[in-house]
C-alpha cells in the first residue's frame, strides 16, 4: 500500500472521528447518566424498585467482584505487565471490574433486577407526565405516586444476554493488552452497546419494529455511544454499580422524555411557520 493511500485512508479515519466527536458533544447526550443520579436523589418515589432489590444484589455484587480478584487478578496482572509494563495494575483493575461487571449484569439484570429496572423506567416517565406512552405497553392507575401507578405490563423488553454480547465481550478484552489506549477503546466499545440497550424499553413503548428501531439508532449513533460509556464507566465502580444501573435508567428514561417533547414541539413549529407564511 503506497503511503499516499495510507495518508488518504488516515484522513477519512479521522474525519469520520471528529465528526462523530462532534455530533456526541451536540447532542448532550452524555449529560443524562449524571441527570440520572440527580434526578434519582432528588426523586424519593423512585426510589422504591432498587430498595426493594437492594440487599441480594448487594450481595451479589460483592461475591462476584471478591471472587474475581481473587482468583483472576494474579495471572491476569502477570500478562498484562509484559505489555504495559508499570500500568498493569491500572489495567488489571480495570479489567476485573470490567469482567465483574460484565458477571454481575448477565445474573442481575436477568434474575434479579430486570423487572426493578423497568418499574423504574416506566416510573420516571410517569414523572415526566408520559402517561399516554407508558400505557401502551402497561396498565397506568391513578394517583400521585409513579411507582404507586405503575400496573401490570405486557411483556419484558430486557432481552437476555446473548451468547453473542458474550462472544463480543471476549473479543474485545485483549484491547485491555495496549497501555491506556487500549483500555480506553475498550470501554468506548462497551458504551457503543449500552447506549441503545438502556433504550430497550423506549423503542418497545414506541412499538418500534426492528428496521425502524435500527434506523433510529443509526441516526444517533454518536450520542448513544456518549450516554454509554459514561454509563459504563459508572457501573463499574465495585459495589455501587447497582445504584449507577438504576440511575442510569432514570437519565435513559429522562432523556426518553426530551426525544417525546421535543417531537411534540417540532410539528407545533412547522404549524406556527406555516400560518406566518399565509398571514404574510
Amino acid at each position: 500500500m503506497s503511503a499516499d493511500k495510507v495518508k488518504e485512508v488516515a484522513r477519512e479515519e479521522f474525519e469520520q472521528a471528529r465528526v462523530l466527536t462532534r455530533d456526541a458533544v451536540r447532542s448532550g447526550a452524555y449529560m443524562y447518566p449524571i441527570k440520572g443520579i440527580v434526578y434519582f436523589c432528588t426523586h424519593r418515589s423512585l426510589w422504591k424498585p432498587l430498595t426493594e432489590k437492594l440487599l441480594p444484589t448487594i450481595s451479589l455484587g460483592v461475591g462476584v467482584t471478591i471472587f474475581m480478584f481473587a482468583v483472576t487478578y494474579v495471572p491476569q496482572a502477570a500478562v498484562l505487565t509484559i505489555f504495559n509494563g508499570p500500568l498493569a495494575i491500572i489495567s488489571t483493575v480495570l479489567l476485573v471490574l470490567s469482567e465483574s461487571s460484565t458477571i454481575f449484569s448477565v445474573i442481575s439484570k436477568n434474575f434479579l433486577i430486570d423487572e426493578a429496572l423497568i418499574d423504574t423506567f416506566d416510573g420516571t416517565l410517569l414523572s415526566r407526565n408520559l402517561t399516554s406512552l407508558v400505557s401502551t405497553e402497561r396498565q397506568v392507575r391513578s394517583g400521585n405516586d409513579p411507582i404507586g401507578k405503575l400496573g401490570k405490563i405486557a411483556k419484558k423488553p430486557f432481552a437476555k444476554f446473548t451468547p453473542k454480547a458474550i462472544i463480543r465481550y471476549f473479543m474485545y478484552l485483549p484491547l485491555n493488552f495496549i497501555p491506556v489506549v487500549g483500555t480506553v477503546l475498550f470501554v468506548i466499545l462497551q458504551g457503543r452497546k449500552c447506549g441503545p440497550t438502556a433504550h430497550a424499553r423506549y423503542f418497545q413503548l414506541k412499538q418500534m419494529g426492528k428496521r425502524e428501531k435500527e434506523e433510529f439508532i443509526h441516526e444517533r449513533k454518536a450520542a448513544y455511544t456518549s450516554f454509554g460509556v459514561p454509563a459504563v464507566l459508572l457501573e463499574l465502580v465495585p459495589l455501587v454499580g447497582i445504584f449507577f444501573s438504576f440511575t442510569n435508567t432514570v437519565g435513559a428514561a429522562l432523556w426518553a422524555a426530551d426525544m417525546e417533547r421535543k417531537q411534540a414541539t417540532a410539528p407545533n413549529l412547522r404549524n406556527q411557520a406555516e400560518l406566518a407564511n399565509k398571514a404574510e
